[in-house]
């Protein structure tokens, strides 16, 4: 059914999947006046604000001006339970390619990303492994998991990334060697990989010089980004694997420099 002011497609049913498309549509935007979302979800301003203040409660975005953004770099970058409802098939797309990369009885080190959790949830397929990880939501799926020998990297835990960083956890990955290290970056810029935060861009370095191979998750829509903090050439990696969203230009870029790398389809 088309909504006769928007030309748009019916909203969806239940307010949790209003929510959730609300929010796809704020971290694709930026920002939006609640007019706007009105208009777009088929709901009343009421309603509109009751959303906004359910997402505001959550840490997912902030309200200002009419409207809402999730532009403040320290809720898009740091907040991982907005982290979590970005790119969701896209990251279930990515795991998937990931895992043809795993081969049984292997060692693999995942980040604190929640694309490599996305790859957690799927390592039992491949057992027996050895999984290390800072991570808690990788932990969770694999704790009781047949097959799995799990290590987990201690260090000081830290809410809003769900992870653990620091000297003990750095200290932790030195003293291991594992075949594969999965990672992701909170932006990409030119061919440079960037994270926001130094603790975070610091353990992902140690966990890159663990492995023996290196390959990096990365949606399509963090091209074109800068962070704070550098945290690889591309062309440090074995394999950047990448949504199949990635613009003509950038993909001209990743060919310009020989990166080794894979476009993915969700």
């Amino acid at each position: 059914m088309t909504h006769p002011e928007t030309g748009g497609t019916t909203a969806p049913r239940g307010a949790r999947a209003r929510r959730q498309a609300m929010l796809d549509h704020l971290i694709q935007a930026g920002s939006a006046q609640v007019d706007e979302l009105a208009s777009r979800f088929q709901v009343s301003r009421m309603t509109i604000h009751r959303d906004l203040d359910e997402l505001v409660a959550q840490g997912m975005v902030q309200k200002q001006h009419g409207g809402a953004t999730t532009r403040a770099s320290s809720i898009f970058e740091s907040n991982f339970s907005l982290r979590r409802h970005i790119a969701v098939a896209e990251k279930h797309a990515l795991a998937q390619a990931a895992l043809a990369e795993i081969h049984e009885g292997e060692s693999v080190v995942l980040d604190d990303s929640t694309t490599a959790a996305a790859l957690a949830a799927l390592l039992p397929s491949r057992k027996p492994l050895t999984v290390i990880t800072n991570g808690l939501e990788s932990i969770e799926p694999l704790r009781s998991a047949n097959g799995i020998k799990l290590i987990t990297l201690g260090g000081e835990y830290q809410p809003r990334f769900n992870a653990t960083f620091g000297l003990l956890c750095e200290q932790t990955i030195a003293s291991l060697r594992a075949n594969v290290a999965v990672l992701s970056a909170s932006a990409i810029l030119g061919t440079t990989a960037y994270v926001q935060d130094p603790a975070v861009t610091q353990i992902k370095r140690a966990q890159m010089a663990a492995a023996e191979r290196r390959i990096l998750l990365v949606h399509s829509a963090k091209f074109g980004r800068s962070a704070l903090h550098r945290l690889a050439d591309l062309t440090e990696f074995d394999l950047v694997l990448i949504d199949s969203g990635l613009a003509g230009e950038y993909r001209q870029a990743l060919d310009d420099v020989s990166v080794s790398y894979r476009l993915i389809t969700s």
